[in-house]
């Protein structure tokens, strides 16, 4: 099955349904309408099926779409990578929750929503954004790449919903719309009248006739304002906040839910945005490669493995046990399930950090840590916060991060903005710090002698405790002889299903008791104990007692001790266990295990738009009133959440909340009140697939990553995501407190370390917001996709509190090419027989650019298990080579210039393609297709063997005007071919012109049929009589300029019908992409129909 008709069938599976509160909203579609955030999930859902079967097929595995209807999770197993579930999730979810800000931030701007005729420049912001998300994601990042994506796909679907596309009889999207300079229609002038007044209630007729005849592109216009106006005799949007719908004409030609205005065409619209949505996803796939995409989308095997290293003179030790350690998990990882997805490494001293080195090539990334090589340093402080920095603002969310230091922070500064950092992106940070107790020495790179430093100071090392413990990882303090085996204890437990039941700190040393449910679901249950003098045991659910000196009980597997980190693990034993410590010493604990149960949180507050609903809150909640938390349960169908607290991270105290179920895995808690003091997040459930009620079936989780409320807010009130290269840029923010007021210092800190200025201080009096503004410009030469995270940061006077706010920038220089590359056929060989195993095929093709073009970036292949090669001729032209085995027929030349222009080239060659299958059974029915016109095809050396369809119903079909041409059809043989019990009525046929067949020789063979039953049928000017045809053979059949219109064939049975022994072979095309997804929409309507006749 080809790519096309794969995603075909997938959006057949689309019906109408109603739909629960958003993740973010009360739906902008409600009450059984399709909402921004389901429309985005199904085309996400639709294309990552379809990337990861090419990618399948062409590793020659076989691949299984998930039971309808699709889910996150289901997809992210068909695709080989359950323990990504989360990161998917989280990738689904920040595209949603981008999707759905364009209504809050650009409520007013017609062009974010194509209202008030603003089409055109809909159109701009579409392929403006779609040209920062290709630079983005070529650049792998990620998190701006789909936060971007999120925001130009609401503009996009909101064309199908706010313009009369639908009205004026299109049935496919407007592929244009996401093709920079390209023509979207013709669209009315503003002085042309488009609307009547609707006729009381009833709308379906109010847009005029010539505008719908002339195809004449409009759109609604939009107010908030009840004394706005519009343009004489224009179409208003419509709906309960439009003030201009009732200015004449009246009414509004919305179809953003089925109880708009033109709510009866809201399934319409709202097909055609996903089939949309998919278009334009399909060619971000493209511009990023298959593995790319799903990079994107944060659909990978293992987590991203980042290594945080200071080079200075003294780390000679550390930096070849970095070494070690990377052979060692590369060669125990890849090509496993918890193979790193990503390797980053961000090398630090004094005074110099970076660069962010990224890679997907484990060999590469050797030779990244290979090329380390400690090198001066004379003070001991270093800037080891700011390549932290680095890599919180590189590396994906979620991930696990090693600093390897000897020495203090230098640029302490920064604490609060990698706070930030480690809140916005939930990543655990681990602090491997060597030679603590004694004195830094280091070694001078000029004499290679060695040299006393300073001893790094208790609050230099305590600073890095308090950011792996907000963060849920260890700060773990060795020597350098025991810095290896503390790196392989720590990167043991580094699995993307990697979830936390229990996670606590204590600064003061006492007796304290602590209790974790562990499930049947969790696998390596591991206590990690950061602690320089601590005693503790152990009661598992059995009622075995383990005292932690005996290391060979009943209830554990084994222990590591080393530095000041103590690490046990325990037997897998479902039920409450409790966890006694004693420690006159500051300690810290956590308990973690895999299991595909885990949930993802966001503390939502009632939105502000006119449309309400929620909004997320992308800082600290506010401290000293009440919360509303956002829950998502994954990775199970039948666990069901309980309770949800926020529990102090270094004391006892918890605030429990009111769960509500939303369904779906989704739960709204609300909270009357926030710890003042930093706390977790604490999830409990139950697995309901058992009637059992015993304690294993209760599970527990607990988030890593440590929150503080705040009585500040910090809002960026700029959202323009692009920078461009030499020119400065103004970013506006707004501070508020609800606390006393004074003087409050301002950060402003971005991780390129661009050049940027803004106020040292603002004065807030409580309640009243203070604006201020950074300037930030990127230097001239900087390349596209570029990223640039800018943290703006509020400290209350004393320091006792403070917020942030994060904005992601990228670097885009302005584009003028529009035009992708161009495939030219050199030759296509084959000599493919019936034995495909023991034949190949070859391709050559010549892949240009424009002569003002940017030139082609990269071809790539897919749908195909070949080889290819290339290689660059003058005039910027690459060629391209691809062989493969016959029984890999089929392949798609990629072609992306340097701006993300694409280019889709298709070849097939087919050799015993289909052989043995067997289809049934197959219903249409009320389907109507008109206007379609398919030239030229070349079809040549068709066979096909022991092919059954059976029964098969085709009932009220109408085609009508079909035109075929320039279709060549040589050789074909059929033979052996059983017609039987066929029942034909009624028929009807009229008006058929057949002209300029040509048909020679023909012979067909061993044809048998019987019991038919014909009636009813109608056929003028057709005489037939005495017709014997056996035996006859059909071959080198030439049919050209076929016209057929109109025809009308309806209530049509065929059944036992069995057709063998057809081969089929060399068959070469070149497929333009946007036909294939038109043609897909087409089936996606289609769909529609049937789902509604069978409801």
């Amino acid at each position: 099955m080809t790519k096309l008709a794969v995603l075909c069938f997938l959006l057949l599976q689309t019906g109408v349904e109603g739909f629960k509160i958003s993740n973010f909203v009360l739906n902008f579609f409600n009450g059984g309408s399709f909402t921004h955030e389901v429309i985005t999930e199904r085309a996400i859902l639709n294309v990552t099926l379809q990337v990861c079967r090419a990618l399948a097929l062409s590793q020659g595995k076989t691949f299984s779409f998930p039971p309808q209807p699709f889910s996150a999770g289901a997809v992210a197993a068909a695709c080989g990578a359950s323990k990504s579930t989360k990161s998917f999730i989280d990738t689904i979810v920040r595209i949603q929750k981008s999707n759905h800000q364009v209504d809050k931030d650009y409520v007013l701007s017609p062009s974010h929503h194509c209202d008030d005729e603003n089409i055109t420049e809909g159109q701009f912001l579409i392929t403006l954004g779609l040209t920062a998300v290709k630079a983005s994601n070529k650049q792998q990042n990620s998190v701006l790449a789909t936060s971007i994506l999120g925001e130009i796909l609401h503009t996009l679907q909101d064309f199908y919903s706010h313009t009369n596309w639908v009205e004026i009889g299109n049935t496919f999207p407007n592929a244009n719309l996401i093709k920079g300079n390209a023509d979207v229609g013709k669209i009315a002038a503003k002085t042309r009248a488009t609307c009547r007044n609707c006729a009381g209630e009833d709308c379906r007729n109010n847009i005029l006739e010539d505008i719908l005849k002339e195809q004449i592109l409009t759109s609604g216009y939009f107010s908030l304002n009840p004394f706005s106006t519009k343009p004489k005799g224009k179409c208003s949007h419509g709906g309960s906040f439009d003030r201009t719908k009732g200015i004449e004409p009246t009414g509004g030609i919305n179809k953003n839910s089925i109880d708009s205005e033109h709510g009866h065409l809201h399934s319409n619209a709202a097909s055609m945005a996903i089939a949309a949505t998919s278009e334009l996803l399909e060619d971000v796939r493209s511009a990023a490669g298959d593995k790319g995409f799903l990079q994107m989308m944060g659909l990978f095997k293992g987590r991203a493995l980042c290594f945080c290293v200071d080079t200075t003179g003294s780390m000679g030790d550390d930096i070849e046990a970095v070494r070690t350690v990377t052979s060692s998990i590369i060669d125990s990882k890849v090509g496993t399930e918890d193979e790193p997805s990503i390797y980053i490494l961000v090398p630090f001293n004094d005074p110099e950090f970076g660069p962010l080195l990224q890679t997907t090539d484990p060999d590469v990334f050797k030779s990244y840590i290979n090329s380390l090589t400690p090198n001066g340093g004379g003070d001991a402080p270093v800037m080891s916060l700011s390549g932290l920095q680095l890599v919180l603002t590189g590396a994906p969310p979620n991930s696990e991060i090693f600093v390897f230091t000897d020495a203090a922070a230098k640029d302490d500064y920064l604490k609060n903005t990698v706070l930030a950092l480690i809140e916005q992106t939930k990543s655990r940070v681990n602090f491997m710090i060597t030679d603590v107790p004694g004195l830094r020495r280091r070694r001078q790179a000029d004499n290679n002698q060695q040299q006393q430093g300073v001893r790094m100071s208790r609050a230099g090392s305590q600073l890095y405790r308090d950011l792996a413990q907000a963060s849920g990882g260890q700060a773990v303090e060795v020597t350098k002889g025991q810095l290896l085996e503390a790196i392989n204890i720590l990167t043991e437990s580094t699995s993307s299903s990697l979830v936390s039941l229990l996670q606590a700190s204590r600064n003061l040393g006492n007796s304290e008791n602590f209790t974790f449910v562990v499930d049947d679901t969790v696998k390596n249950l591991t206590i990690y104990i950061t602690r320089t003098s601590v005693d503790f045991s152990l009661i598992s659910p059995s009622g075995v007692i383990q005292n932690i000196a005996n290391t060979t009980g009943p209830s554990i597997i084994s222990s590591q001790s080393v530095g000041n980190l103590q690490t046990v693990q325990l037997q897998t034993e479902g039920g409450l266990w409790e966890l006694h410590i004693l420690s006159t010493n500051p300690y810290s604990v956590k308990v973690v295990g895999e299991s595909p149960i885990d949930f993802l949180f966001k503390f939502i507050k009632e939105s502000d738009s006119p449309f309400g609903g929620f909004d997320v809150i992308d800082n600290r909640p506010t401290a000293g009133g009440n919360a509303s938390l956002l829950v998502t349960l994954i990775g199970s169908d039948v666990a069901t959440v309980s309770e949800v607290a926020l529990v102090e991270s270094s004391g006892s105290g918890q605030v429990n909340g009111t769960v509500e179920a939303q369904g779906g895995g989704e739960y709204i808690v609300h909270f009357d009140r926030i710890p003042s003091v930093e706390f977790v997040v604490l999830v409990k459930g139950q697995i309901n697939d058992s009637v059992s009620r015993a304690s294993s079936r209760i599970f527990q989780r607990q988030s890593a990553t440590s929150i503080k409320a705040s009585v500040l807010t910090v809002t960026i009130n700029d959202l323009d995501t692009v920078l461009e290269p030499g020119t400065p840029r103004s970013v506006s923010f707004s501070v508020m407190t609800t606390g006393e007021g004074g003087s409050f210092t301002i950060q402003a800190t971005n991780d390129q370390r661009f050049a940027a200025s803004f106020p040292s201080s603002l004065l807030l009096d409580p309640g009243v917001s203070a604006n201020g503004t950074v300037n930030i410009t990127a230097p001239a030469g900087t390349p596209s996709g570029t990223g640039v995270t800018l943290t703006i940061e509020a400290v209350a006077p004393g320091g006792a509190d403070t917020n942030y706010d994060v904005l992601r920038l990228t670097v885009l220089s302005k584009v003028t090419d529009f035009t992708p590359p161009v495939c030219q056929l050199l030759s296509l060989q084959s000599n493919c027989s019936d034995n495909c195993s023991q034949s190949t095929w070859e391709v050559s093709v010549q892949v240009t650019d424009a002569a003002n073009g940017t030139g082609v970036d990269s071809v790539s292949f897919r749908e195909g298990s070949g080889t290819m090669n290339t290689s660059t001729a003058a005039d910027n032209t690459t060629l391209v080579s691809y062989v493969a085995s016959c029984c890999s027929p089929d392949v798609q030349l990629v072609a992306v210039d340097k701006v993300g222009n694409v280019k889709i080239c298709s070849y097939s060659v087919r050799a015993n393609v289909t052989e043995a299958v067997t289809t049934s059974p197959v219903t249409t029915s009320n389907a109507t297709t008109s206007n379609v016109t398919t030239s030229p095809v070349t079809t040549s050396n068709v066979k096909m063997s022991n092919v059954t369809t059976s029964p098969v119903t085709t009932s009220n079909v109408t085609t009508s005007p079909v035109t075929t041409s320039n279709i060549t059809t040589s050789p074909v043989t059929t033979s052996n071919v059983t017609t039987s019990n066929v029942t034909t009525s009624p028929v009807t046929t009229s008006n058929v012109t057949t002209s300029n067949v040509t048909t020679s020789p023909v012979t067909t063979s061993n044809v048998t049929t019987s019991n038919v039953t014909t009636s009813n049928v109608t056929t003028s000017n057709v005489t037939m009589s005495n017709v014997t045809t056996s035996p006859v053979t059909t071959s080198n059949v030439t049919t050209s300029n076929v016209t057929t219109s109109p025809v009308t064939t309806s209530k049509v049975t065929t059944s036992k019908v069995t057709t063998s022994n057809v081969t089929t072979a060399v068959t070469a095309s070149s497929t333009r992409a946007d036909f294939s997804v038109s043609l897909c929409f087409g089936f996606s309507v289609l769909s529609f129909l049937l789902q509604s006749l069978k409801l």
